[in-house]
């Protein structure tokens, strides 16, 4: 029989920016489809399941519900303008708490730190945002050590990354922590991400 696969999750949630949780889709689930040896699964998941309304329009249809996602071994947390509900709401506050006890990894991209900050996963721990949002990360945990200038943090088993497009860095990261940095050098040159900006 078959070993289990090992379960990545991408949150989703109405407010979700696109990218946050498309770009390390994308990386994610190009390496779990092509290399199904390396045992991992990528999945989408919500509160309830079911269709997400993006920040700028899209949406997106999640293939699970809090209730009947796989155990996770890594958490995914996107940012985008509906983790501003979040940080002020206890359940999911408790939520993202009950996951710190059960899932080895968990990561964020962007705003989705300000999750974790206001959940009290980050005290002490060096983390980073969006550029435009490391004021706020300060101002709900001033013990968080900000990186401002890096495009992702590993601190074990918190992975933090920076806004928006950060996301795809931060999932290639994953890709070469959990299976070695030839499977990530292979991701990279699949989806043919080689950022050389026009301006």
């Amino acid at each position: 029989m078959a070993p289990a696969l090992r379960t990545i999750g991408i949150l989703l949630f109405d407010g979700v920016e696109e990218l946050d949780a498309v770009g390390p889709w994308e990386v994610l689930s190009y390496w779990t489809r092509r290399s199904p040896e390396d045992g991992y699964q990528v999945v989408t998941f919500s509160r309830s399941g079911g269709p997400a309304a993006c920040a700028k329009g899209l949406t997106v249809e999640a293939q699970h519900s809090y209730d009947d996602v796989p155990a996770l071994d890594v958490l995914v947390y996107p940012g985008g303008r509906g983790t501003r509900a979040h940080v002020e709401d206890p359940a999911q506050l408790d939520w993202v708490r009950a996951q710190r006890a059960r899932v080895p990894l968990l990561t964020s991209v962007c705003t989705g730190s300000l999750v974790y900050a206001a959940a009290g996963l980050l005290h002490g721990r060096p983390a980073t945002t969006h550029w435009a949002a490391l004021d706020l990360l300060a101002d709900l945990d001033p013990t968080v050590e900000l990186r401002p200038d890096a495009r992702f943090v590993d601190d074990g088993d918190v992975v933090t990354a920076a806004g928006v497009s950060a996301g795809i860095d931060m999932a290639l990261h994953l890709v070469a922590r959990l299976a070695g940095p030839d499977r990530a050098r292979e991701v990279r040159r699949g989806i043919q991400y080689d950022p050389a900006p026009p301006v």
